[in-house]
């Protein structure tokens, strides 16, 4: 298990890049409205958090974005998820997004968001969506949904898909789940319900995200024990 290996596609000195080798964790903030992206952006930034995301079905999701790239300090990487169409991309852009997710593989939209300068996370279920988003530049691959694909997919897809692309499981992670996904190969994840629900303060946002982040270190910290006792393998098992 080596949650340290596999990265973002990406070189190491895009924004995208670091801000994932900072914390490879994705918030998905489902449901936020404008007013109270700011605060909560900043709950999660102080926990760790580098990465969020404003699913494009949330209440104004491009004021939300403005709030929170305008809240957030530049090493942020703020964006959209649940972009469907190659439309959406310019309007993310625009709000000052710099980070385009999809529960799909879009071929139009990957090549999009890449030409607009923007990372790409796609969602992907199969190994021929993963290879094929990854021709199209994909920055990481969402693995969609996490509850039905489990660990057992995740191990199997590491035996292709080298240890420098990062798979990010979304759907039902918790601070509990995620060992067996990372022992599978798993790189980071993308977090939606447990971590923020509609309604939720950003003390109460603050909480969750914290304990996340401990799990997550705790999991890399373990990967750094066990790697300096045994010879390197060279990639995530």
């Amino acid at each position: 298990m080596n949650p340290t290996v596999s990265t973002a596609q990406t070189s190491r000195t895009t924004p995208f890049a670091q801000a994932f080798a900072a914390c490879p964790l994705v918030a998905i903030l489902r449901g936020i409205r404008p007013e109270e992206a700011a605060d909560i952006g900043q709950a999660l930034y102080q926990a760790g958090f580098r990465l969020i995301e404003v699913p494009l079905n949330s209440p104004q999701p491009l004021d939300s974005i403005r709030a929170m790239r305008k809240a957030l300090p530049a090493d942020a990487e703020i964006g959209a998820g649940t972009v469907l169409e190659v439309e959406a991309v310019a309007r993310v852009a625009d709000a000052g997004g710099r980070l385009i997710v999809m529960p799909h593989s879009d071929a139009a939209v990957i090549e999009a968001a890449k030409a607009a300068g923007l990372a790409c996370t796609p969602g992907v279920a199969t190994p021929t969506e993963a290879f094929a988003a990854l021709r199209c530049g994909a920055d990481a691959l969402k693995l969609f949904p996490a509850e039905q694909l489990g660990p057992a997919v995740v191990k199997a897809w590491r035996a292709v898909i080298e240890p420098r692309i990062a798979l990010l499981p979304v759907g039902g992670i918790t601070p509990d789940t995620m060992t067996a996904f990372v022992q599978a190969g798993a790189s980071g994840f993308g977090l939606g319900s447990a971590l923020y629900r509609p309604g939720n303060t950003a003390e109460q946002v603050a909480q969750s995200a914290a304990r996340f982040v401990a799990a997550w270190r705790a999991l890399a910290g373990a990967s750094s024990a066990s790697s300096s006792a045994s010879p390197a393998t060279g990639g995530a098992q």
